[in-house]
């Protein structure tokens, strides 16, 4: 008796170990797509007391691990109004980030928008290069370009950990030909065969990468369930559901909590990663914002409020085992000493004025 009440003790710390490990090896990071630029404009970036930093050293003392970098197919070729918002991310300019973000000693999320320039719920628009490329042919184009451009990133030396085939495509990707609805059955075929023809690319190119297939539908669990039981039923070859999540169009935390807890139950083969997460400080020089308490539901457009947010994430996302990783998007927002953006977003994580961290990065380093 005594030694099988040994064997069950000596079994309880095996597993409490390897959960300790598994805590540790969760990812928390942000999507720093932008820095490289509001470097070259002259950006400071400065800790809590006002020290000028070097952006990557200082998320490193801030216990972030992984960045995510977005990759569109050819930029130049975005609407102006795009290219105001900060899309410019070529493959040359990502090739540069993604190596000095792992010779910094990050994991790598690549952010591959088979677009040339937002990839959305609003909008999956084919590249230009593939514009006059027949609907059949398009699984192909996908396949090439994916593996055209993994292989040059490890050609450098900095071969993705982790690998987005597509951005939010909760409603399909390259409109009209790969366009879903996520509650109904029709053009799934379609869909699946675009989404396995990235992965394919992927698993023969990176084979030690996860992949995401990353939706935006965190807060409305029977659409997201819907979304991948679908994907489900094709087969369809991936290791993480991503998942968007703002609390001024997702909802509550509590909701959200209610979607991974549900996620861990009807997928519990798939790791879930929070992919993009951020709120707002303030509504200065916004052009989308209708006033300056608009998106208040949840907390006040303030600093102080940004950090409620992030502390309320943080708890709640570690009460899920299932929940791997969290990225902070766009937080190298900074216009402290350059004019890199007519707009402003006021959702990263460094004051827009001073170029001061903001507090909700001390919150957000607690996952």
């Amino acid at each position: 008796m005594k030694k099988e009440l040994m064997k069950l003790f000596l079994a309880s710390l095996m597993i409490f170990a390897s959960g300790s490990v598994q805590a540790q090896e969760r990812l928390i990071g942000g999507d720093l797509s932008l820095l490289p630029s509001y470097e070259e404009k002259g950006a400071e970036y400065r800790d809590f007391d006002g020290n000028v930093v070097e952006p990557l050293v200082f998320f490193r003392q801030m216990g972030w691990n992984a960045v995510r970098v977005r990759l569109f197919v050819d930029p130049q070729y975005a609407p102006e109004k795009h290219k105001e918002e900060g899309v410019c991310q070529d493959l040359d300019y990502v090739l540069r980030l993604g190596k000095r973000v792992k010779e910094a000693g990050f994991r790598l999320l690549l952010d591959i928008h088979y677009s040339d320039y937002w990839a959305d719920p609003s909008k999956q628009t084919i590249p230009h290069q593939w514009k006059d490329t027949r609907s059949e042919a398009l699984p192909d184009s996908v396949y090439q370009y994916t593996h055209r451009v993994l292989e040059k990133f490890k050609s450098e030396g900095s071969t993705p950990d982790i690998i987005q085939v597509g951005n939010e495509i909760s409603y399909g990707m390259l409109w009209p030909t790969g366009r879903v609805n996520p509650l109904k059955d029709d053009n799934w075929n379609v869909l699946c065969n675009l989404i396995a023809h990235g992965t394919r690319a992927c698993r023969e190119t990176c084979p030690e990468a996860k992949i995401v297939i990353h939706t935006e539908r965190a807060g409305d669990w029977e659409t997201t369930k819907s979304y991948y039981l679908h994907l489900k039923h094709y087969e369809a070859d991936y290791d993480i559901i991503g998942l968007s999540y703002y609390p001024m169009w997702h909802g509550s935390v509590r909701n959200l909590g209610k979607t991974l807890l549900q996620l861990s139950q009807q997928f519990p083969d798939k790791e879930v990663m929070i992919v993009e997460t951020a709120a707002y400080y303030s509504h200065e020089n916004d052009k989308w914002a209708t006033s300056p308490d608009q998106y208040a539901e949840y907390y006040p457009i303030t600093p102080k409020g940004q950090k409620a947010f992030a502390k309320e994430l943080m708890a709640e996302l570690r009460r899920h085992p299932n929940v791997t990783g969290v990225f902070w998007w766009f937080p190298e927002e900074n216009a402290h000493g350059n004019d890199l953006l007519p707009c402003w977003i006021n959702r990263g994580l460094f004051d827009n004025h001073t170029g001061k961290s903001l507090p909700a990065l001390k919150a957000f380093r607690k996952f």
